[in-house]
């Protein structure tokens, strides 16, 4: 299997949040900051490599009529653990990102991915799909978090970029700005992948 391919499936081609949509809850409500994003895209990560390899690896063992049931048990402990840890180790970011590390639990990414991948591959490609989908995801989540930063408060990382002079657009942290936001970038992923498709002979 090319494990390369896989990764970049899930950062380029199925990119979670700008191809499939998934995940839509915290891409929009986190993103008012780079940070944020960051730190909610690398939690996610964590929870999602961790449950595909042990999904994976009890996929044989789990009765099918409560793989569900057993899933979200898997997904919920190791959420527990990465919550834990933020608290521990980045208490700062654990605040701001507040009620959204619990939520990852039910992340139809997560979920999504246990069931159509995880629970009928092997360790390893189930490994390596949690790294692709987690780094597209983290991806998406930092971009967004950059534009609406750079447009609603005018620094990027916490780092002022237009000194005091830059009147910024309050709307681009607030909801709307999500959805202008994700929109834009949407439609701009859009149109560069189409000018990188083979043209067709007629």
């Amino acid at each position: 299997m090319n494990y390369t391919k896989t990764i970049k499936n899930g950062i380029l081609d199925e990119n979670p949040a700008f191809v499939q949509l998934l995940g839509m809850c915290p891409t929009l409500a986190v993103t008012t900051s780079a940070i944020n994003g960051l730190g909610m895209g690398a939690a996610t990560t964590a929870v999602l490599i961790g449950s595909n390899l042990v999904i994976s690896l009890l996929r044989k063992v789990i009765p099918d009529k409560i793989r569900i049931p057993a899933f979200i048990v898997i997904i919920a402990t190791f959420v527990t653990l990465i919550d834990m840890f933020m608290n521990a180790f980045a208490y700062d970011l654990y605040r701001s990102l507040g009620l959204f590390i619990p939520l990852i639990v039910v992340n139809c990414l997560i979920l999504g991915r246990a069931e159509a991948y995880a629970s009928k591959q092997k360790a390893l490609p189930s490994l390596m799909d949690g790294i692709g989908m987690g780094v597209g995801f983290t991806f998406a989540l930092t971009l967004l978090g950059i534009v609406r930063e750079i447009f609603g408060a005018g620094s990027v990382f916490g780092f002022d970029l237009f000194g005091e002079a830059f009147k910024p657009a309050l709307v681009m942290i607030l909801p709307p700005g999500a959805f202008i936001a994700l929109g834009l970038l949407i439609a701009a992923i859009n149109v560069l992948s189409r000018r990188h498709e083979p043209k067709k002979e007629v």
